[in-house]
C-alpha cells in the first residue's frame, strides 16, 4: 500500500470519528419528547442530559489537544473511542434520568478526547493545496453529520417505537465505535514523536481553564425560556470574568518562566486564527440552534413526526457537502471570499424563513423551509470548509491539535450561547402569547422571533468575515497568493 493511500485512509478514519461525534450532538435533540415520556424526565433533567454532553465535551477538548500535540494521537483516539462507545451502550440501557445523565457526561469526555486529534492529524498529514482539499472534505462530512443527525434520530424512534426507539440512538454507536476502533488500530499512523520529554500539562492552567469554561457555559446551557429558570445563574458570568482574567495572567506568567502553557496566548496574535475563531464561534452560535428551532417547531407546532421533522434538514446536508468539497478545491484562489459569500447566503435564508413564518399559509411552511434549507446548505458548506482551512493556515503543525481544540471549544461555547438565546425567545413567546393569541399562530410567532435572533448572530459573523477579508487585502491579496 502506497504512502499516499495510507495517508488518505488515516484521514477518512479521523473524519469518520468527527462525524460520529457531531452526529451525537444533533440526533439526541429529536429524542427529547420520547425521553420525557419513557423515563419521566423533567424539563430540567432533559436540559442537563443535552447540556451535560456539551459541557464535558468542551472541558476535555483543550487538555486533550495539548496532550495529543506531545504524545500519541493514535492512543488518544483509542481512549476517546472506548469511553465514547462504552458510555453510549450504557446510555441506551438507562432506565432512569440519572443513569442517562452520568452516561452522557462521560460520553462527552470521550468525545472531547478524540475530537481534537482529528484536526491535529489533518495538520500533520497534509500541506499546501492538499490541506485545502482535506479540510473541504472534512467540512462536507461535518455538514452532513450536523444536518443528518435529527433525521437519523427520528428514524431510530420511528423504527424502535415511541417507548424504546430512543435507545437505538445510543446503541447505533456500538457498531460504529467498534469499526472506528479497528480503523484506528490498522490505519492510523503513530505520531512522529520519538523524544520522550516530560509531559507538560500546566495543572493550574487546567484548573483555571475548567472554572472559566464552566462559569461561562453553565448559565447559557441551563436557560430554557421557562419562567422557572433561576435568574441567579447569571451571577456565574462574574465568576467567568474573574477566572478568565486569572487564566490569562497565569498563562502569560507560565510562558515567561519558559514553561509550556495550556493555551499559548501567542496563538491569538495570529490574525488568521483569531478572526477564524470569532467567525466559527458566532457561526455555530447561529446555525445549530436554527436546526433545533426547526425540529422543535415541526414536532410541537405542526405535529409532524420526529422522522419527518428530522428529514426536513436533509437538503441542507446534501448541498452543504457538495459546497464544502467545491470550496476546498478553490480555497487557494478564492480564500476568505468564500466565507463572506457563504455567510450572506445563510443569513438570507434565515431571514427568508422568518418572513415565510410571518406571511405565508401555515401548510406551506414545511415545504418552504425544506427548499430554503437546501439553498442555505450551499452557504454553510462554503463557510465551514474555508474557515477551517484559513483558521489554521498560520498555525505550526506541532500546535495543530491544540489550535483545533480551541477552535472546537469556541464552536461549543457559541452553540451553547446561541441555543440559550434561541430557546429562551422561542419558549418565552409561547408562554407570553398563550391565551392572548390564536393557538395555531403562537408557534409561528415563536419560530419567527427565534430565527431573527439566530440571524443576528450570523450577521455578526458576517461582519467579522468582511473585516477579515479586508484585512487580507481583498481580491488583490488573493491573486498574489495564488500566483505564489
Amino acid at each position: 500500500m502506497s504512502l499516499e493511500t495510507h495517508k488518505w485512509r488515516a484521514y477518512w478514519v479521523g473524519v469518520a470519528i468527527a462525524a460520529v461525534t457531531i452526529l451525537d450532538m444533533t440526533k439526541v435533540n429529536t429524542a427529547l419528547p420520547a425521553l420525557e415520556t419513557a423515563l419521566g424526565a423533567s424539563s430540567t433533567e432533559l436540559q442537563i442530559i443535552v447540556a451535560g454532553y456539551v459541557l464535558t465535551f468542551g472541558l476535555a477538548l483543550v487538555p486533550a489537544g495539548r496532550i495529543g500535540d506531545q504524545r500519541s494521537r493514535k492512543t488518544l483516539f483509542l481512549v476517546g473511542l472506548i469511553i465514547f462507545t462504552g458510555m453510549s451502550v450504557l446510555a441506551g440501557f438507562a432506565n432512569d434520568p440519572t443513569t442517562l445523565l452520568v452516561a452522557r457526561l462521560l460520553q462527552g469526555v470521550g468525545a472531547g478526547i478524540q475530537m481534537p486529534q482529528v484536526l491535529g492529524v489533518v495538520q500533520e498529514l497534509f500541506q499546501g493545496k492538499e490541506r485545502g482539499k482535506a479540510f473541504g472534505l472534512f467540512g462536507a462530512t461535518i455538514g452532513l453529520a450536523t444536518a443528518f443527525g435529527p433525521g437519523l434520530g427520528g428514524l431510530a424512534i420511528e423504527l424502535g417505537g415511541p417507548v424504546d426507539g430512543w435507545r437505538w440512538i445510543f446503541w447505533m454507536n456500538l457498531p460504529l465505535g467498534l469499526l472506528l476502533i479497528l480503523g484506528v488500530i490498522f490505519f492510523m499512523p503513530e505520531s512522529a514523536k520519538k523524544k520522550r520529554e516530560p509531559l507538560s500539562l500546566d495543572p493550574m492552567g487546567i484548573v483555571l481553564f475548567a472554572v472559566t469554561v464552566i462559569a461561562l457555559m453553565w448559565p447559557f446551557l441551563f436557560t430554557t425560556g421557562s419562567p422557572e429558570d433561576d435568574p441567579a445563574r447569571w451571577w456565574l458570568l462574574v465568576v467567568f470574568a474573574v477566572a478568565l482574567a486569572a487564566f490569562i495572567w497565569w498563562e502569560s506568567r507560565y510562558a515567561r518562566r519558559g514553561r509550556a502553557p495550556l493555551v499559548p496566548l501567542t496563538l491569538f496574535r495570529k490574525r488568521s486564527f483569531r478572526n477564524g475563531l470569532m467567525i466559527g464561534t458566532l457561526y455555530f452560535a447561529g446555525l445549530p440552534p436554527m436546526f433545533l428551532l426547526i425540529t422543535i417547531f415541526m414536532q410541537q407546532g405542526l405535529g409532524l413526526t420526529a422522522l419527518i421533522a428530522g428529514l426536513i434538514t436533509t437538503g441542507f446536508a446534501l448541498s452543504s457537502a457538495y459546497a464544502s468539497w467545491w470550496a476546498g478545491a478553490r480555497i487557494n484562489t478564492m480564500g476568505a471570499r468564500l466565507i463572506v459569500s457563504g455567510m450572506v447566503i445563510v443569513l438570507a435564508v434565515m431571514v427568508s424563513m422568518a418572513i415565510a413564518a410571518s406571511f405565508l399559509p401555515h401548510e406551506w411552511i414545511p415545504w418552504i423551509v425544506t427548499g430554503l434549507l437546501f439553498i442555505g446548505g450551499i452557504g454553510g458548506g462554503l463557510v465551514v470548509s474555508a474557515n477551517q482551512t484559513l483558521l489554521l493556515e498560520d498555525v505550526p503543525v506541532r500546535e495543530g491539535g491544540l489550535a483545533g481544540s480551541v477552535a472546537q471549544l469556541g464552536q461549543r461555547i457559541g452553540n451553547a450561547i446561541g441555543t440559550a438565546v434561541a430557546l429562551s425567545i422561542y419558549y418565552a413567546t409561547l408562554f407570553r402569547e398563550s391565551g392572548s393569541v390564536p393557538a395555531d399562530q403562537v408557534p409561528f410567532d415563536a419560530l419567527r422571533l427565534g430565527l431573527v435572533a439566530v440571524a443576528l448572530l450570523i450577521a455578526l459573523a458576517l461582519i467579522v468575515a468582511v473585516v477579515d477579508l479586508r484585512g487580507r487585502g481583498g481580491a488583490n491579496d488573493l491573486i498574489s497568493r495564488a500566483a505564489e
